[in-house]
C-alpha cells in the first residue's frame, strides 16, 4: 500500500462517523419536524402490519363487545323496558297541574285573571277510577273590584260492564309483561344466532388457512419429487420427458395457492366484519381443530329443547298474548255502564263597589251513565280478529311443536353422522398418506412411475381436505345442536345482564 492509499484510508476512517453523525443529525431532525398526523399514519401503518393471533373465545367476546346487531337489539330494549314501566304505572295516581294567567285591558275597565287548578286521579284494579281537582280563580278589576274563588271536585265513576273486573282492567298489564318476556327471548335468540354466524365464521377462517397448509404442503411435495425426478434422469434412470408431468403439478400447486390465500382474505374480511373491526386488521385464527365425540339422547335433547329454545318459548306466549287480546277485545264491544258518583264545594269572596262579601255552597250527585251502541259492526270487529287469532294461534303452536322436533331430530341425527364421516376421513387420510410413502419408495427403487406417485399424491390431497372439511362440519353441528336446543349462551357462559 502506498503512501496515497494510506492517507485515502485514514481521511475515510476519520471522515466516517462525522458522515453517520451527521446522517443521524438530519434524521432526528426530520422527524421532529414531521407532521403529528403522518406520525400518527405510519404508527397505524405499523400496528395493521402485524398480524394478531386471534382464539374463538376472543372472537366471541369481540362479537358480544362490538357486534352492530348485538348493540342495536340491547338499544331496543331501553325502549321496550320503558314501554314496560309505562304499564305498570297504570295503577299509580296520575297528579296534573294546570294554569293560567290572563290580562285583558279595555276601554272601561283592566282585569287579571289567575287561575290554579291541581288534580290527580286514580285507577283501581277493578276499574274504578277516582277523580279529584282544586280550582281557585282569582279575578282583580282596576274598577270593578277583586273576585276569587276557590272549590274542591270528587268524583267516583264505577263501570258495570265495559272495563269493569279485575280480568279486563289488569289485562294490559298482564299483556304488557308477557310482551316483555317475549322480548327477552327474542334478545336471546338474536345473540345466540350472532353467536353462532361469529363461531361459523372463524371455522371458515379456520378452514381456508388450513388448505393453503394443505396446498403448500402439496407444493413441498412436488418440488421435493422434481429433483427425485432430475436425479433418476440424470442417474438414466427415467426418461427426460416423464418430468413435465412434475412440472404441470407444480404449476397446478402453485395455482392453488394464490386460490387459498385469497379464500383467506375473503373469511378474514367476512370475520371482521361481524366483530365490527377495521377491515384491514390482519388477524389468523389461532385455535386448533379438535374435535371429541358428543353423544345425546334425542329425547332428552328435545325436552331441553321446550325449556329452553328462545323462538320455541316466545311461540308459547304467542298463546297467552292472543288470549289477552281476545278479552281486551271483547271488553270493547260490551256497553258501557257505569256507576257516577260526585261531590263539589265552593267558596266564593268578592270586594268591589257593591260591597264585598263571601259564601259558600256544595252539592253531591249520584246515578248511572249509559252508553249503547247501536248498529256499529266496528265495535266487534276486533273481537272477530282475536278469536280468529286464538285459533290460529293453536295452529300454530302445534306447528312449532312438530316443527322442533324435527329440529332436534335432524340435529341430533347430523351430529352422530358428521362424526362417522369424520372417522372414515381420518383413516382415508392415514393411508393416503401411507400409500404415497410406499409408492414414493417404490419409485426411488425404479419399480413405479413418475405418473403413479403424482396420481397419489392427488388422492392424499382429497382425502386432508375431505378430513379438514368432515371435521368443521362436526364442530358445526355441535354449534348448531347448541342453538337448536336453546343453549348457546349457557355453553359460552354468557350472561345477558338484561335486568
Amino acid at each position: 500500500m502506498n503512501d496515497r492509499q494510506r492517507v485515502a484510508l485514514l481521511l475515510l476512517c476519520l471522515l466516517s462517523p462525522l458522515g453517520q453523525a451527521g446522517s443521524r443529525d438530519i434524521d432526528v431532525a426530520r422527524q421532529a419536524s414531521a407532521p403529528t398526523l403522518r406520525s400518527a399514519y405510519e404508527r397505524s401503518a405499523l400496528l395493521s402490519q402485524q398480524q394478531t393471533e386471534l382464539t374463538l373465545a376472543d372472537a366471541v367476546y369481540l362479537g358480544l363487545r362490538n357486534n352492530r346487531g348485538i348493540r342495536s337489539a340491547y338499544l331496543q330494549r331501553v325502549a321496550q323496558k320503558f314501554d314496560l314501566r309505562v304499564s305498570e304505572d297504570a295503577f299509580n295516581p296520575k297528579l296534573l297541574l294546570s294554569g293560567t294567567y290572563r290580562a285583558n285591558k279595555g276601554s272601561n275597565d283592566g282585569v287579571r285573571n289567575t287561575t290554579l287548578t291541581p288534580s290527580s286521579s286514580l285507577l283501581g284494579e277493578y276499574g274504578t277510577r277516582l277523580n279529584m281537582a282544586w280550582h281557585q280563580e282569582l279575578s282583580q278589576a282596576n274598577r270593578a273590584g277583586y273576585y276569587r274563588r276557590d272549590g274542591l271536585d270528587l268524583s267516583i265513576i264505577q263501570p258495570l260492564l265495559k272495563g269493569a273486573g279485575w280480568d279486563v282492567t289488569t289485562a294490559p298489564l298482564r299483556l304488557a309483561r308477557i310482551n316483555e318476556q317475549a322480548y327477552r327471548l327474542n334478545l336471546k335468540a338474536n345473540v345466540a344466532q350472532t353467536i353462532s354466524d361469529i363461531i361459523g365464521a372463524y371455522r371458515e377462517l379456520l378452514r381456508a388457512q388450513q388448505q393453503l397448509a394443505i396446498v403448500e404442503d402439496a407444493l413441498k411435495r412436488a418440488n421435493a419429487l422434481l429433483q427425485v425426478n432430475k436425479a433418476l434422469i440424470a442417474a438414466g434412470r427415467m426418461a427426460e420427458f416423464e418430468i413435465v408431468q412434475t412440472e404441470a403439478d407444480i404449476a397446478t400447486q402453485e395455482l392453488g395457492v394464490e386460490e387459498a390465500r385469497n379464500q383467506v382474505d375473503i373469511n378474514r374480511l367476512s370475520l371482521l366484519r361481524l366483530l365490527a373491526l377495521d377491515l384491514s386488521t390482519r388477524i389468523r385464527a389461532s385455535d386448533g381443530l379438535q374435535a371429541a365425540k358428543v353423544s345425546i339422547d334425542q329425547q332428552d335433547a328435545l325436552r331441553l329443547a321446550q325449556i329452553q329454545q328462545p323462538t320455541y318459548l316466545a311461540t308459547l306466549l304467542g298463546s297467552q298474548q292472543a288470549d289477552l287480546n281476545l278479552i281486551i277485545a271483547k271488553d270493547q264491544s260490551r256497553w258501557d255502564v257505569s256507576l257516577v258518583a260526585g261531590a263539589n264545594q265552593v267558596r266564593n269572596r268578592y270586594d268591589n263597589d257593591g260591597g264585598n262579601g263571601a259564601g259558600r255552597t256544595w252539592d253531591s250527585y249520584a246515578g248511572v251513565q249509559v252508553q249503547i251502541p247501536i248498529g256499529d259492526l266496528s265495535t266487534r270487529q276486533a273481537e272477530v280478529h282475536a278469536r280468529v287469532d286464538v285459533e290460529n294461534q293453536a295452529l300454530v303452536l302445534a306447528d312449532a311443536r312438530q316443527a322442533l322436533e324435527r329440529s332436534v331430530s335432524d340435529v341430533v341425527r347430523d351430529l352422530g353422522t358428521r362424526w362417522r364421516q369424520y372417522e372414515i376421513a381420518q383413516r382415508a387420510v392415514d393411508l393416503s398418506r401411507r400409500k404415497l410413502e410406499i409408492e414414493r419408495e417404490k419409485l426411488s427403487a425404479g419399480r413405479s412411475s413418475n405418473f403413479q406417485v403424482l396420481s397419489y399424491e392427488s388422492d392424499l390431497r382429497t382425502s386432508e381436505n375431505a378430513r379438514l372439511n368432515a371435521l368443521i362440519a362436526y364442530l358445526n353441528a355441535q354449534t348448531q345442536l347448541d342453538l337448536t336446543l336453546g343453549t348457546t349462551l349457557e355453553t359460552w357462559d354468557i350472561a345477558l345482564n338484561d335486568f
